[in-house]
């Protein structure tokens, strides 16, 4: 298949292999992804060995003639993958860059004549007899989907290239992180970890702990055991960013591990039926969207709903809220519900406490700052964390005005960069206005390839103290550019400085930590 390809088609095509996308709800390897310049994007599904069909179900069979069923037909297969992809470009580009069809290859198998399955047009699939003409086949298929309303042929398909291989390095990043945890759980978050066990048998938690606590990995941990024991869960939190790491950290796992659900708090009423909303209309992402989420799940079977609910950064949630997340379990009362929290990182002007009766139990031990970024933040801390993890460098004050900030924050990036430091390893963050980099980013290439661009680690990035709460770089530049709200001030400070693991500059005007100690 790859040689008959490479062979076949013009130069300017790209033949992906093996191509893995990680959607809402499904995780999908793509065989053979054709970007065709001038043609279109096809999505191609090989299935070895003899493919026939008896009473509509699929079998395979390979040398030793043995004969097994398959879940699926392989075109279908290639039309969930297609519409996995669709879903996935359809946020990142302005216009989709021609048709995007979807075929079956069957390179052992001879089809019949007289070949007519209603679920497997002829037309979009390639038997042993037409390999020497596959790129044809393929571009006939490409024309038959095209329509000239929907697709634009001159759309640049670089684009596509670049936000495929932004995904598939953050989902390589993401597999190291992965296979970190359970050494991380044990060189570092062993009491935690023993924490998670002696709670077992307790359906209700809430777990409170400073910045670099744990928390997230140990909502993963939560997550994964409760799965393991059969239950039906779901994983989420409110911020994106926050919320793309949980879909792409579970999507390294077995599948049998994996929550039913794992991303954002208001994505699983949308995948449940509910309209999407525009970005700025806040009283849709506030109210409307949640009393759907309520409303859908009183609507749903019991048994569609699930055992299990965990949530990260939990302190986000309002009383709405919550009352939807109740409504989602199957037994509102009894099924589990575990909530990770931080009170100095409420940081948005919304108010709502967990439904869980017991007290909340305390992480007092700080495991991924630098033990001078521990210092640093202890005096903003509710509580003093216990610095866990080594030395790193010593932070770095730049005192200047609120206009200066942003642009001596590019001059320590660049410092930075000079020094030696990766670019994939550095954030720039702002308390005020975003920073000019992040705009242009978000409105060129829209807000989903902007997080996948974090988690690729190839570039700086570029990125607000509100939405990467969760998330971490081992070097941040925090530009003190100004606070939308001046009474969150402490906490953003709080939450911008814990980001970073092992290098922190603050730029900005520094008398604002004189009136904090002051009080």
């Amino acid at each position: 298949m790859w040689n008959a390809l490479c062979r076949q088609l013009p130069d300017a095509a790209a033949i992906i292999h093996g191509q893995r996308l990680t959607g809402d709800d499904k995780d999908v390897e793509i065989d053979f992804l054709i970007v065709w310049p001038g043609a279109g994007i096809a999505v191609v599904e090989v299935k070895g060995g003899r493919v026939e069909v008896v009473d509509g179900a699929w079998f395979t069979s390979g040398a030793q003639g043995k004969r097994n069923r398959l879940p699926t037909s392989p075109l279908e297969q290639a039309m969930i993958a297609k519409h996995t992809l669709v879903d996935y470009l359809r946020p990142r580009l302005s216009r989709l860059p021609g048709p995007i069809s979807h075929l079956a290859v069957l390179p052992y198998t001879e089809l019949p004549g007289d070949w007519d399955q209603p679920d497997a047009p002829r037309r979009q699939l390639v038997d042993s007899t037409e390999i020497g003409s596959l790129a044809s086949k393929i571009a006939t298929q490409l024309r038959f989907d095209f329509d000239p309303e929907r697709h634009d042929l001159t759309a640049g398909h670089e684009f596509v290239l670049k936000n495929l291989r932004r995904t598939n390095q953050a989902v390589e990043n993401l597999k190291l992180r992965a296979s970190e945890i359970s050494d991380r759980a044990d060189a570092l978050s062993r009491e935690q970890a023993k924490l998670i066990r002696i709670l077992r048998h307790q359906n209700r938690a809430e777990i409170s702990g400073g910045a670099g606590s744990g928390k997230t990995y140990l909502a993963l941990l939560k997550a994964r055991a409760l799965t393991q024991e059969g239950k039906k869960v779901a994983l989420m939190c409110y911020s994106r960013g926050l919320g793309r790491f949980l879909q792409l950290f579970t999507a390294q796992w077995p599948e049998v591990d994996r929550p039913a659900f794992a991303g954002l708090f208001h994505d699983l009423p949308i995948s449940w039926g509910a309209p999407t909303g525009s970005d700025d209309d806040s009283e849709y992402w506030e109210q409307r969207l949640p009393t759907m989420l309520k409303e859908l799940a009183d609507e749903r079977p019991r048994k569609s709903l699930f055992d299990a609910i965990v949530i990260d950064e939990g302190q986000d949630f309002s009383l709405l809220w919550w009352e939807a997340v109740q409504s989602c379990l199957r037994n509102q009362l009894a099924d589990t519900l575990y909530v990770f929290t931080d009170e100095r990182q409420r940081i948005f002007d919304r108010h709502g406490a967990s439904p869980i009766t017991m007290n909340p139990i305390q992480l007092d031990e700080n495991l991924r700052n630098s033990s001078q970024i521990v210092a640093g933040i202890a005096d903003l801390a509710l509580e003093p964390p216990i610095a866990r993890n080594g030395p790193g460098d010593e932070i770095e004050w730049i005192d200047v005005g609120l206009e200066d900030a942003v642009a001596e924050a590019d001059g320590q990036v660049e410092a930075l960069m000079d020094a030696g430091w990766n670019a994939g390893q550095v954030a720039l963050l702002t308390t005020g206005s975003r920073h000019p980099e992040q705009k242009n980013i978000v409105e060129s290439e829209e807000i989903a390839a902007y997080w996948d661009q974090f988690f690729a680690e190839e570039d700086v990035f570029y990125g607000h103290v509100l939405g990467f709460k969760g998330l971490e770089r081992p070097a941040v530049v925090l530009s003190l550019n100004g606070f939308r709200d001046p009474q969150r001030a402490v906490d953003m400070l709080y939450v911008g400085m814990s980001r970073a693991t092992t290098k922190l500059i603050v730029v900005g005007d520094l008398t604002i930590f004189d009136v904090i100690y002051d009080n």
